[in-house]
């Protein structure tokens, strides 16, 4: 069942620079929520992207087997005084064509939990090359490596996980689970129309504390981690979307910033490299019960990922710095 307009929505605001907020004390800001069919229901500052009003928003994706062959439904855009719900069926790819340039442009910053699949999927069914992204899972792994900590391979913090942080948000986002049990049930929950009111309130919750949560990490990240950041948020977009080392078509890497350079200490730069994996050969890569693919990972720093059942099915891509994907690409071939 849909609920009439207006839908509304709180978003909580990012302090201003020394204010004396604790974290918990969040101000929270009711803003509507606008389903959106047609181009000229979005921000002008949006379609026309400028380096005059450079932008910042929240950004997720939802979608069926949100990958390159699944069925991208619905784009979210969390602004501080409104949040966006662009239909990507009802619209089409005429709407998807209005986006683009924003989507693509280095003067919109799209903060987003985890960008791969949404990436794949907005370049293969739009031909949209998502670029300058805060990925919140990145920036949350760099945090923890500034503090000393380490964490698992592969073991990445979940948008649910992140939110309960108290020294992010402290929120619990139980809905989440309601969401991800009806899609269990029915895969196909994102492409009904109208949109439910369950369905417009889970998209919007899904953005709506991306922003607050940008400036929570940004005051936490030093200069080295600030470009890494910057860095890999470049080649996990294109990670699943390229076929072969040749991404020149792609957004530059940014390069080592002059203040990072210091005589015989400057920090190696992240690259990403694809193998391709013979056929019938993937099995050895991963092992029994992953057994051998988590061996290699907990050999190299570097991230190593594999498409799965989503594809793609002969690849393996690695993401880090160049002497750690060199040995990873070593030990992997070695495997086949």
């Amino acid at each position: 069942m849909a609920f009439a307009e207006p839908h509304e929505t709180y978003v909580p605001l990012p302090t201003e620079s020394g204010a004396n907020h604790q974290d918990h004390e969040a101000i929270l800001s009711l803003v509507p929520i606008h389903v959106v069919t047609h181009a000229s229901q979005l921000p002008k500052e949006f379609l026309y992207p400028s380096p005059e009003r450079q932008l910042v928003i929240g950004f997720d994706c939802e979608g069926v087997d949100l990958c390159r062959i699944g069925t991208l439904c619905i784009v979210q855009l969390a602004f501080l005084d409104a949040i966006y719900l662009v239909d990507a069926i009802a619209g089409g790819t005429k709407l998807m064509k209005a986006c683009k340039p924003a989507l693509e442009s280095s003067f919109v910053t799209k903060v987003i939990h985890d960008c791969k699949r949404d990436s794949e999927a907005l370049y293969f069914q739009f031909g949209i090359k998502l670029h300058n992204v805060v990925d919140t899972q990145i920036a949350y792994s760099l945090i923890e490596e500034q503090q000393g900590r380490t964490r698992s391979p592969g073991d990445y913090i979940s948008f649910v996980a992140l939110l309960a942080d108290p020294r992010y948000c402290g929120i619990s986002y139980l809905e989440k689970k309601e969401v991800r049990t009806l899609l269990r049930q029915d895969p196909k929950f994102w492409t009904y129309r109208p949109l439910s009111e369950l369905m417009i309130r889970a998209a919007s919750d899904d953005v709506r504390f991306l922003p607050y949560l940008y400036h929570k990490i940004m005051d936490k990240l030093n200069e080295k981690s600030l470009w890494q950041l910057a860095v890999r948020g470049v080649l996990y977009c294109r990670c699943f979307c390229i076929s072969n080392n040749e991404d020149s078509n792609w957004p530059q890497v940014p390069p080592i910033p002059d203040y990072l350079i210091k005589e015989g200490d400057s920090p190696e730069e992240d690259i990403l490299s694809v193998l391709n994996v013979p056929p019938g050969k993937m099995g050895r890569i991963i092992g029994r019960k992953g057994s051998s693919i988590l061996s290699i990972k907990e050999s190299c720093n570097a991230e190593i990922l594999i498409g799965g059942e989503r594809g793609p099915h002969n690849k393996v891509f690695i993401i880090g710095p160049t002497k750690q994907v060199r040995k990873a690409e070593a030990i992997l071939r070695g495997r086949v």
